[in-house]
């Protein structure tokens, strides 16, 4: 059973910056598709970011392009988000997932194609 642990929100002020961490353990597969998710009060959830383990390409939603950073420590299977020049609208609870499958397009961004899913992290930024 895949289980997945993020942890390093928190709350910052509009500007600032935070590092998201995703370790994983349980895997049966020696490479995954991984992603961060968010979802804010009264939205739907939305793919922040999402990379293949692999190699190759790693995929960001346009709101977060060139502040955000993917990367993942295959030796210590953990994923992490670098979230720089944070914004009020970033604020959110912030879920790792994987899935065996990946795909570019709309695919990496949609919830239901990833089934494991750890519990959340909050990041609150205030302006």
């Amino acid at each position: 059973q895949v289980q997945l642990v993020e942890s390093g929100g928190g709350s910052v002020q509009a500007g600032g910056s935070l590092r998201l961490s995703c370790v994983g353990s349980g895997y049966t597969y020696r490479r995954y598709c991984m992603g961060w998710f968010r979802q804010a009060p009264g939205k739907e959830r939305e793919g922040v970011a999402s990379i293949y383990t692999g190699g190759g390409s790693t995929y960001y939603a346009d709101s977060v392009k060139g502040r955000f950073t993917l990367s993942h420590d295959n030796a210590k299977n953990t994923l992490y988000l670098q979230m720089n020049s944070l914004k009020p609208e970033d604020t959110a609870m912030y879920s790792c997932a994987a899935s065996t499958q990946c795909g570019g397009g709309w695919y990496w961004a949609a919830p239901s194609k990833y089934p494991y899913w750890g519990q959340g992290t909050q990041v609150t930024v205030s302006s």
